[in-house]
C-alpha cells in the first residue's frame, strides 16, 4: 500500500468527507499516514504513565456516544507493550461508562496533561475488564497539537471520592453556569459501526477550548460551540457527519463537580450566526437528549490557570 493509501485507510469516510469540504485532503492524505500508528510510540507509553486521570469516549448499545473521566495515582493508566494500554481505575456510580464497558467494546483514550499541554491519544477496544479497571487493545495511535488547551496543573487528591451521577430533567441553574463558564470541555463521538466493536471505525474523545463562555445557551437549551481551526483531521467531525451523536463532559475545576451530557449535533458550515462568532470556523448546535450530574465526584485538586496563548485570534462574543 502506498503512503496516500495508508492515509485514507487512516480516516474514516466521515473523516475524509469533512476534509475535503475544508479543502484539505491533499494535506491530510500526507499528515494522515505519517502520524497515526497503529501502535503506541515508548513516548506516548511513557506519557500515559505520567497522567492522575484520562479522558474515556465510549458508546452505548443503542450508538449514543459518551465522555468520562477516571483518575488515580499516577501509573494507574500503564502501557505493558505498544498494543496495551491498562487503565486500574473505575468511574463514578452512573456514570454511563459502567454500562458501555464490555470486552470487544470500543473506546477511546485521551491522555492530557494540561499544565505542559501534551496531549494523545490511543483508540482500540476493550480486551480485559475486572473491578479494578479495564485494559485496551490499542490499534490507532496518535498526538494532537497543544491548540486551546488551558494550563493548569492537575494532582491526584483521594483514593475514593463517594459520588454518583443522577440523571437530572434538565439544565438547572447551576448546571447552565457551569457551562457558560467554562474554558474546556469534552467531547465523544462514534461512528456508526462503532458499537459492534470495530476500533477502525472513529470512536473518538476530543479536547475543546475557548476563552470563559465561548460554549453559549440558547432560548431552547441547546449549546452552540464555535469550532475553532485545528489540526484538519476532524475526528470529530467526521463521526459526526455519519452520526450526529456526542457525548459531552464538563468539569467544574473548584468543586470537582460533573457535567454529562449525552446529545445530537449539527454543524452550521454558513450563515449569520457563524458570521458574529470571531475565529470559528463552524457552529455545533448540540441538543441534550440525557442529563447526568456527579457532585463533586473528582479526586483532583488543580493549580491556577494560564489561558491558551492560541485564544488571541479567537475573538470574544
Amino acid at each position: 500500500m502506498d503512503r496516500t493509501g495508508e492515509a485514507r485507510a487512516a480516516f474514516h469516510a466521515g473523516e475524509r468527507a469533512v476534509q475535503a469540504r475544508a479543502g484539505v485532503s491533499e494535506r491530510m492524505a500526507r499528515v494522515g499516514a505519517r502520524t497515526i500508528r497503529q501502535s503506541m510510540s515508548e513516548q506516548h507509553r511513557q506519557f500515559f504513565g505520567m497522567l492522575p486521570f484520562v479522558l474515556i469516549g465510549s458508546v452505548s448499545e443503542t450508538g449514543q456516544p459518551w465522555a468520562s473521566i477516571v483518575a488515580g495515582v499516577p501509573g494507574f493508566a500503564s502501557a505493558t507493550d505498544a498494543h496495551t494500554l491498562r487503565i486500574r481505575s473505575r468511574p463514578s456510580a452512573g456514570d454511563a461508562l459502567l454500562d458501555n464497558l464490555s470486552v470487544g467494546a470500543p473506546v477511546a483514550v485521551l491522555g492530557l496533561q494540561p499544565h505542559t499541554r501534551r496531549r494523545n491519544r490511543a483508540n482500540g477496544l476493550v480486551s480485559e475488564l475486572d473491578e479494578r479497571g479495564f485494559t485496551v487493545r490499542v490499534a490507532q495511535s496518535f498526538g494532537n497539537c497543544p491548540k486551546y488547551i488551558q494550563a493548569r496543573e492537575a494532582t491526584y487528591c483521594s483514593s475514593r471520592v463517594e459520588a454518583r451521577f443522577e440523571k437530572v430533567p434538565g439544565l438547572s441553574s447551576a448546571a447552565a453556569q457551569l457551562i457558560r463558564a467554562a474554558d474546556t470541555f469534552f467531547i465523544a463521538t462514534a461512528h456508526p459501526g462503532a458499537p459492534h466493536g470495530s476500533a477502525a471505525h472513529g470512536m473518538d474523545i476530543s479536547h475543546r477550548g475557548g476563552r470563559p463562555g465561548f460554549v453559549g445557551l440558547d432560548e431552547s437549551g441547546s449549546l452552540v460551540v464555535p469550532d475553532f481551526v485545528g489540526n484538519f483531521f476532524f475526528n470529530t467531525l467526521g463521526n459526526i457527519e455519519l452520526h450526529p451523536a456526542a457525548g459531552l463532559l464538563f468539569i467544574d475545576f473548584g468543586s470537582g463537580d460533573l457535567l454529562s451530557i449525552a446529545a445530537t449535533v449539527t454543524v452550521d458550515w454558513a450563515g449569520v450566526e457563524l458570521a458574529a462568532f470571531s475565529g470559528a470556523e463552524r457552529l455545533l448546535r448540540v441538543t441534550p437528549s440525557e442529563i447526568r450530574l456527579a457532585r463533586a465526584a473528582l479526586p483532583l485538586q488543580w493549580g491556577p490557570v494560564t489561558m491558551s496563548p492560541h485564544l488571541e485570534g479567537t475573538g470574544s462574543w
